[in-house]
């Protein structure tokens, strides 16, 4: 993929205490023996309705009636088309009255500093920890000069000082998409130049530092501007260490190679004593366990802590089309049982070295598949992984798969979810990418549309009946 990746190999991990012959992949399994559940089985079936009691009459409706919604395909894919059909009919400020109280609400926390405090109270009242998102990104020809970079930069500061000052959680995190602060051309640029031109980190984290570097293959122009990026990348890390928890957003396979090259470069200034600057891993991609042992073989080699964000992925339609425009193999996996494996493998990987330095390496379960959170679960009670260690922790999107984050805070998992906020024009976008990259998951949620259904009864019968 790109050498910097790849430039040590299997002895760095001697330190670890894995015993008897390794597997080709680098580690032992887990445990041979029959696992246990670490809680009630029926509760890692994720059907008890009983998650959905604190929730309001009102959002059990409102609930009901996006996912009723989103269950039809033609209106996701068509989502961002009937939107601005709409918008361009009603006006602005009737459109926002109109989206507001239902799609927004469900998905976004608010756009006033006090309505994003309410949804945060909220959210901790139930036991769930707030992962802030800038509802912010830029992909190929939507870029928009520097000014437009420096307000993104803006934003996510004011993203750190929330997610740290305001208290909602012990351990806060908030997400970051490099795209944001540095032209997504760019990127795809020094992706290409990767495989000629060795960047290594020190190299880059001099960039950050302030020095005046040139990356070969770039010009003037493209050079200073990849500079100001860095600066721009190199203040959120200054302002988040010690305080907040940056998960850095996994974008499209023709820019990710230089959007990891950057964030293990934070990592290597930031994450000395504890991950502070974390990456995401794609298990959608043919590639994912192969860059998640070059990124631990290079933590072990550089020095640094890792926080990995184990995703399936959300790009799977555009990487397939562009694939065949460009005549190269699908990166994609064929099939979704092969992606789960490749999931559950790296999750194995990841939390069999948790087990032995839980102070070196941390992961986000970020999936709402049900299996994956069940093997988990039962895996960190056989490695003997404490719930509130801090090492592992589990995240979904804010207003979906509420049943299984709900379950599993009850039973004192640390849960984050994924929050976006700002007004309606700023997160539509944000919203209409999220529905269409998550469609699969957003017309499989019949579970949770029958658990809110079987809430939404007893408390009829409830008030009918007067009977609990």
């Amino acid at each position: 993929m790109y050498s910097v990746l790849r430039s040590t190999t299997l002895h760095h991990f001697r330190f670890l205490r894995v015993t008897g012959a390794r597997m080709a992949r680098g580690f032992m399994p887990i445990r041979g023996h029959e696992l246990r559940d670490p809680i009630p089985p029926a509760l890692l079936t994720f059907k008890d309705p009983r998650a959905f009691q604190a929730k309001s009459f009102w959002e059990l409706i409102r609930a009901l009636g996006v996912f009723r919604l989103c269950s039809y395909p033609v209106l996701v894919n068509n989502c961002d088309k009937l939107m601005s059909l709409t918008r361009a009919a009603l006006g602005k400020r009737v459109f926002a009255a109109v989206l507001r109280p239902f799609v927004y609400a469900q998905f976004v926390a608010g756009e006033t500093e006090s309505e994003i405090a309410a949804s945060m109270e909220k959210m901790n009242s139930l036991g769930l920890r707030p992962m802030l998102a800038v509802p912010i990104e830029e992909d190929l020809g939507e870029s928009s000069g520097e000014k437009r970079y420096d307000d993104n930069l803006a934003a996510m500061l004011e993203c750190v000082c929330m997610s740290h000052s305001n208290a909602w959680c012990k351990d806060p995190m908030m997400q970051l998409k490099i795209t944001a602060l540095i032209n997504p051309e760019l990127c795809v640029k020094l992706t290409s130049l990767l495989k000629k031109h060795h960047y290594d980190l020190d190299f880059v984290v001099k960039a950050m530092d302030g020095e005046f570097i040139t990356f070969p293959g770039l010009s003037e122009t493209e050079n200073t501007h990849v500079l100001l990026g860095l600066n721009r990348l190199n203040r959120i890390g200054e302002a988040s260490v010690n305080k907040v928890r940056v998960l850095v957003d996994a974008e499209y396979t023709y820019m990710n190679p230089a959007l990891s090259l950057v964030t293990m470069a934070m990592m290597k200034k930031f994450n000395r004593d504890s991950a502070w600057i974390w990456n995401t891993y794609q298990c959608y991609l043919k590639e994912s366990r192969d860059l998640i042992f070059d990124a631990i073989r290079l933590s072990v080699d550089q020095s640094f802590c890792l926080g990995v964000k184990l995703v399936r992925g959300a790009y799977m339609d555009k990487e397939r089309k562009l694939a065949i425009k460009e005549g190269r193999d699908d990166p994609i996996h064929q099939s979704w049982e092969h992606t789960n494996d490749s999931y559950n493998r790296s999750l194995e990987v990841m939390l069999n070295l948790i087990s032995q330095q839980p102070d070196r390496y941390k992961i986000i379960v970020a999936t709402h598949n049900e299996e994956s959170v069940r093997k988990a679960v039962t895996w960190m009670t056989e490695l003997g992984i404490a719930r509130e260690g801090g090492s592992v922790c589990f995240g979904q999107l804010l207003g979906m798969c509420d049943h299984v984050s709900l379950t599993l805070a009850q039973q004192g998992f640390p849960v984050y979810k994924s929050v976006p906020y700002g007004s309606v024009d700023d997160t539509l976008p944000y919203l209409v990418r999220r529905a269409q990259e998550n469609r699969t998951v957003l017309q499989g949620i019949r579970k949770e549309r029958d658990l809110l259904r079987q809430e939404l009864r007893r408390r009829l019968r409830e008030k009918i009946t007067g009977a609990k």
